[in-house]
């Protein structure tokens, strides 16, 4: 498990493919490596790595199979280039973000980035298809990095996030630009409630269920906005139950 707070940035020191495996050997900044081994896991980008061998006190080989590379980011990376990183969480540790699994959902493109002073948002594209997962304020992962949701449009199809100064500097979002792949960890609970609420409307209310769609939208709302408010309410309650223990 990650906490989805980046420890630094790394460099890919150079990529192999042999026999539908492709090996990157990561240098790590001076310190990142102690006590680790191998068979240890490490978010590269949000992806969870597993260690292979340990080549220096800084530079740690990877070996990928083809299906991480065909639904993430990795396929696309290139010899020089910096990622987010950070060590798997241990037992006790603090979640300064939200619990993260390393397991990529799928693959989004920046539409734009907008900087202003020191405010610093980015807007990314996203399907429908997982778009029904992402709320305002609630948590997501992009390129392993803990963020908080800012606006959702679900007609056009994007939400934003806003990014301080201390995130910028410890991760590699400034390199980025309309166009760029970012990978994406949807946050399980969420995915969890949502489907939950899905399968149970589908369940109980079947052949009606043509005309709630049409009562919520003559009200302006859709199933999306009703699993919303269900999954906000359940947010606040786990927030409130937390708060008192």
């Amino acid at each position: 498990m990650f906490t989805g707070i980046v420890q630094s940035t790394a460099q890919i020191a150079s990529i192999r493919d042999e026999n539908g495996i492709r090996t990157f050997e990561i240098e790590f900044e001076a310190g990142f490596c102690d006590d680790l081994t191998i068979g240890a896991s490490v978010a590269v980008d949000g992806v969870c790595l597993t260690v292979t061998a340990l080549l220096t006190p800084t530079l740690v080989k990877f070996d990928i199979m083809f299906k991480s590379l065909e639904i993430t980011t990795l396929s696309e990376f290139e010899s020089g280039q910096y990622i987010n990183v950070e060590r798997a969480a241990k037992d006790g540790a603090e979640i300064g973000g939200h619990p993260l699994s390393g397991h990529i959902d799928f693959t989004a493109y920046v539409r734009d980035i907008q900087h202003i002073d020191d405010n610093y948002r980015i807007r990314i594209d996203v399907t429908k298809e997982w778009l029904k997962y992402i709320f305002p304020k609630g948590y997501i992962a992009l390129n392993g990095a803990s963020l908080t949701v800012s606006d959702v449009n679900k007609q056009e199809g994007w939400f934003d996030v806003w990014l301080i100064p201390e995130t910028r500097r410890m991760t590699t979002f400034e390199s980025k630009q309309a166009g760029s792949a970012i990978n994406v960890e949807i946050e399980r609970g969420t995915q969890v409630v949502v489907d939950t609420v899905r399968d149970a409307i589908d369940e109980k209310l079947g052949p009606v269920l043509p005309l709630l769609n049409a009562l919520l939208a003559a009200n302006g709302e859709n199933i999306d906005s009703l699993t919303q408010q269900i999954q906000l309410s359940v947010s606040q309650s786990q927030n409130n139950h937390n708060s008192k223990t």
